[in-house]
């Protein structure tokens, strides 16, 4: 925080200023853990931000994924004729209101953001709370929301600023549940996303290589944020956690159970 960039004048200086204010005013009313749950009011402010970028994007994403059959059919008719090939699916996608690139825009703007947050977070759960303390208060805007005292690094027990490797040693195996909640919040939304498609009678299911990709990317990226989450500090995890359970209400919002429609009609079966 010591050396100014343009990235940080314009994210993560605005950022830390923002989670410092609510940090206040959850001080301010006696709030417990009020640093662990202004990094979550902070996550809830971020994903309400990016609320319309982020419908824009699940939304077309969803599109894309509902002409993925046709697009099959497209690819094997015309699987020598790349010209045709691409020809007819642009006349596709412009028959159903689809544009390819929609859902890139919101992504790409969305990624500086997010990276800011980050980036503030790796800064304010640092172990040494007296260096932290020094760096906040040399960027605030405003003198009054300088800290007079350190902040609880603490949330519910589990120091902010410690990983779970590192836990181990004085909690034990309990504390293997916040990379495995991380894990486990991330594969729902990943199977969320799945559009389930009502099957016809006489379709063969023939997987190309993107929804095969898809398929294994929802079992292999929530196990990298989970192998992330174990090492990483514990109050980025709270915000990553935060941020999932939010996509995760937004993608039902959108879509519905999506994939997920399939684990209730096994636990309630079909109606």
């Amino acid at each position: 925080m010591t050396n100014p960039s343009f990235f940080n004048e314009i994210l993560v200086w605005p950022i830390t200023n923002l989670l410092v204010a609510i940090y206040h005013v959850l001080n301010f009313i006696h709030l417990p853990y009020a640093l662990g749950f202004s990094i979550i009011v902070l996550t809830i402010v971020i994903r309400i931000i990016l609320y319309p970028l982020t419908n824009s994007q699940l939304k077309a994403s969803k599109k894309m994924q509902e002409l993925n059959p046709h697009i099959s059919k497209l690819k094997e008719k015309h699987k020598n004729d790349a010209k045709t090939l691409q020809q007819e699916t642009m006349k596709l996608y412009k028959e159903h209101g689809v544009n390819p690139a929609a859902g890139c825009l919101p992504v790409l703007v969305q990624l500086p953001i997010i990276w800011g947050l980050y980036s503030v977070l790796q800064q304010i759960v640092k172990p040494d709370s007296l260096t932290v303390l020094k760096n906040i208060n040399q960027i605030v805007y405003f003198s009054g929301l300088k800290l007079a005292h350190v902040w609880d690094p603490s949330f519910f027990g589990l120091p902010l600023g410690q990983n779970p490797a590192q836990l181990m040693k004085t909690l034990g195996v309990l504390v293997l549940l916040v990379p495995v909640i991380t894990a486990v919040l991330q594969y729902i939304q990943s199977k969320m996303m799945f559009v389930v498609l009502p099957k016809k009678e006489g379709d063969v299911k023939k997987d190309d290589f993107a929804t095969t990709f898809q398929t294994q990317s929802m079992y292999i990226f929530p196990i990298m944020i989970g192998f992330f989450s174990y090492t990483f500090p514990i109050g980025l995890s709270l915000y990553w956690n935060t941020f999932t359970i939010f996509g995760i209400i937004q993608q039902y919002k959108i879509s519905g159970l999506g994939g997920l429609a399939s684990w209730k009609e096994k636990i309630y079966g079909k109606k």
